[in-house]
Formats: structure tokens, C-alpha cells, sequence
């Protein structure tokens, strides 16, 4: 029985002092797989690796239950194709047998077409798997109820996340009670696609816990043992910032519109009334810009850090320059040639209303001259003038005959307001074939 019991703190990363300790080098062992028995209730391993997976964990609640809800909205808002990509890995985290076997009818039930199917799985982790619950540090002065519900919370999730870690990859976490934006897995693609060959550990497409984090499958491990080791210490949604900055992503990259909002009234703890909503949430479908990758650069004064680049993205982040001459301007060059089917520029924010480009053009050209660093285009073509501080035009590649090298937003008349130019949207129709 001793025997087992180490064996079993070992699997688990028990860190209750008194019991086990780990030595610096077991630490640093974070590309294995935790060594736990799952339980599948409902469906079978997957046959092929996916290219998401959405996990969910789930337990009893006293007042209301959202998971098969969050199941359906999953499904319906994907297309035929998207679904064929997705994976939804259904944790119920509960130790209470006979709910979870009327859960698992349920779903079965339900959503019987998508497990022959082979896209949802419903898995469980034995108690016996579980580190100790009670008697645990109770740091932030949080009552000794709610230190057990959440330090099981970061054990349910890591136990989930160590499931998963081979299903596809990438992995997004999702709470079980939340509705989905329509075609979400595109706007998720493109998002990934837009940020090829730059550094990122978490993306974010809700503002709330632990809802539509999207991480790396190859992170997953690491993350694993990390809520392992530090399960007691604080709820799930801190130690996921600790993570990502301990991995060298110190800034959030969150965006927007949001994919996921929170739709349960009743928290799963005590059955709290939680009405936190996300005001950035969209449920239609939206269409994310292309924004192919591209060198942006301006000779307008930049304030601070408010450089170029952090307007040609989908993050919640803005260029802010100091007042503009006539004759200013902030250019992208594209690394290759593109057709381009829409553009929007807007520009200031709800709090720097003034802060607009007051008189501007929009301008597109081709033949690229001059090396890497200083490539500009020979020739440009108007397409209009911005009005109220923002700029849109469609058809473009019905109106601009050339594969366009390069855009810029130029100033046509000085200002003494700042310009901020919050961001620059551009939709391809197709990639040249040069």
C-alpha cells in the first residue's frame, strides 16, 4: 500500500510537503506524459491527429447545468469541413458516479452522430489519481471550501490537458458553460496563420478565465505539470499568466472580437450567481482580414512604443504618432504581390476621439524598388480619401488591375491633433501567382 501510494504522488506531482517533495531534476522533466489510468465513458482514442481540440471540464452543479448546451453550441456553429478538424474532449470531473453516468446517457444521447464519428470523447479520472484535497495551504485568506474546489479545478485541468497533449495541434480551453461564435475554427486558423513565425505561448479570444485560451499541443505536458505543482497555491486563470510569462510571453495577445462568452448564470462553486459577461463577444459570423505578412513603416514621430506594426494586427493594440505634416505617411509593403478584395483603416479610439486622421488618402502601387530594408513601390494609385477618420472600400481587385506591392495611408494636410491609427484590415482575394 505504501508502495502504491508513492507511486500514485509521483504520477500525480503531490506537492504536500510533509508527503513528497520533488528534487530540482524531476522538475525539469516536463516533456513526459503524467502516468494516469483514464476511464473513457463515451467514444474512442482518436484514429487521426486533428488540427484542434477543445477541452471541456464539467462537474455537478447545485443550481443548473450548461455542458450539454456548450456541446451543442460546439457543433452547430462549425461548418461540415470544420468539423472534419476538430476534436471536443468532455472531462467530467466529478466523483459522484451516478451523476456522471446519467451525464454520460445524456450525451451519448444527443451527440450519439459526432461520437461514431469519432469527434467527441468523454473520459474520467478516477479519485484514487487525485493528490490530497484538504488540509491545504489556505493563501489569500480563502475560506477552506473554496482552497479544495479550486485546487481540484487546477488538477481536473491538468488531468484533461495531459489527455490531450497528442489529439492535434493546437488546443483551446473552454469553460462548460459557454456559447461560440459562428465558424469559429476559421477565425481561430487565421488568427494562427497571421502570427507564423512570430514567438506566442497563449493566444486569447475571450477576455474571461480560463475561456478560449489556445495553446500549442506541444505545451500542453508543461502546462500539465505545472498546474500539478502548483495546484494549491492560487486559482487556475493566475497561474495560467504565471506560465505563459515564466515561457517568455510577457505581454497578453488577446483578440477581438471575442469567440466564446460565458453563458451560465450559476457558478459551479456553491452555485454562486456569476454574471460575468464578454462585451467583445460577437455570435454571427465576422470576417477576420487576411493582413498578409508585410514590412510597415512611417516617418511620422512615434510616441513611445506605439510603433507601426501594432496597427496591422487583430490584437487589441494601436500606432499613435505625434501631430502629422502634409506629406506623411505610413507604409506596408507586402512580401509578395497580392490581390486585394476589401480594406479598412480606422482610426483613434473611444477615449482619443480627435486623435483621427483628418485629412488622408489611401493609396496602393506596384514595382518595389531599393533593398529589403528600404523597399518602397514606384507608382501609386488613389483609391479615396478617408472621411471622419476612417477609410473602407470593396471590389478593389475590380478597380486596382495590377497585384498591388505596396499600400500607404498618406497625409494630405497637416494637423496639430496626434493620429492614431487603431487598425489596418486587408482582405485577399488571391495570392499572385508571381
Amino acid at each position: 500500500e505504501g508502495d502504491k501510494q508513492l507511486i500514485r504522488e509521483t504520477a500525480t506531482h503531490q506537492l504536500n510537503p510533509e508527503r513528497y517533495v520533488h528534487s530540482f531534476k524531476d522538475l525539469s522533466n516536463f516533456s513526459g506524459s503524467i502516468n494516469i489510468s483514464y476511464r473513457y465513458l463515451a467514444g474512442t482514442p482518436l484514429p487521426r491527429k486533428r488540427y484542434l481540440t477543445i477541452g471541456l471540464s464539467s462537474v455537478k452543479r447545485k443550481k443548473g447545468n450548461y455542458l450539454l448546451e456548450t456541446i451543442k453550441s460546439i457543433f452547430e456553429q462549425s461548418s461540415y469541413e470544420e468539423l472534419k478538424e476538430i476534436a471536443v474532449v468532455v472531462q467530467l470531473a466529478d466523483f459522484d458516479s451516478d451523476w456522471c453516468e446519467g451525464m454520460v446517457q445524456d450525451i451519448s444521447q444527443k451527440f450519439a452522430h459526432h461520437i461514431i464519428a469519432g469527434r467527441l470523447i468523454v473520459i474520467h479520472v478516477p479519485e484514487d489519481y487525485y493528490p490530497v484535497l484538504d488540509g491545504l495551504k489556505r493563501n489569500y485568506n480563502d475560506p477552506e471550501d473554496r482552497v479544495k474546489f479550486r485546487s481540484k479545478q487546477n488538477v481536473d485541468y491538468a488531468f484533461l490537458l495531459n489527455f490531450c497533449a497528442n489529439l492535434s495541434d493546437y488546443y483551446v480551453m473552454l469553460e462548460d458553460d459557454v456559447r461560440c461564435s459562428k465558424n469559429f475554427l476559421t477565425a481561430v486558423k487565421k488568427v494562427i496563420t497571421s502570427r507564423e513565425g512570430s514567438y506566442w505561448v497563449t493566444l486569447e479570444f475571450s477576455k474571461l478565465g480560463y475561456i478560449g485560451k489556445l495553446y500549442h499541443s506541444h505545451d500542453l505536458p508543461r502546462l500539465a505539470h505545472f498546474l500539478l505543482m502548483f495546484y494549491q497555491e492560487m486559482p487556475c486563470d493566475w497561474l495560467l499568466i504565471h506560465f505563459r510569462g515564466l515561457l517568455a510571453q510577457k505581454e497578453v495577445i488577446r483578440f477581438k472580437p471575442s469567440l466564446f462568452q460565458h453563458m451560465g448564470y450559476y457558478s459551479s462553486y456553491k452555485g454562486a450567481e456569476n454574471k460575468l459577461k464578454d462585451d467583445d463577444f460577437e455570435e454571427e459570423s465576422f470576417d477576420i482580414p487576411d493582413n498578409p505578412p508585410a514590412n510597415l513603416h512611417t516617418n511620422m514621430n512615434v510616441f513611445e512604443n506605439y510603433e507601426a506594426s501594432k496597427a496591422y494586427s487583430s490584437i487589441d493594440e494601436y500606432f499613435w504618432g505625434k501631430a502629422p505634416s502634409s506629406g506623411d505617411f505610413y507604409g506596408i509593403v507586402f512580401e509578395k504581390p497580392i490581390k486585394i478584395s476589401k480594406i479598412k483603416v480606422i482610426t483613434g479610439t473611444e477615449d482619443r476621439q480627435n486623435d483621427i486622421l483628418h485629412h488622408g488618402a489611401l493609396e496602393v502601387g506596384e514595382k518595389i524598388v531599393g533593398s529589403k530594408k528600404g523597399r518602397q513601390c514606384t507608382t501609386y494609385l488613389r483609391l479615396g480619401e478617408f472621411k471622419n477618420g476612417n477609410f473602407e472600400i470593396t471590389d478593389v481587385e475590380h478597380k486596382v488591375l495590377f497585384d498591388i506591392n505596396c499600400m500607404r495611408i498618406l497625409v494630405t494636410k497637416s494637423q496639430k491633433e496626434w493620429l492614431i491609427i487603431r487598425s489596418i484590415s486587408v482582405w485577399t482575394s488571391q495570392t499572385s501567382s508571381q
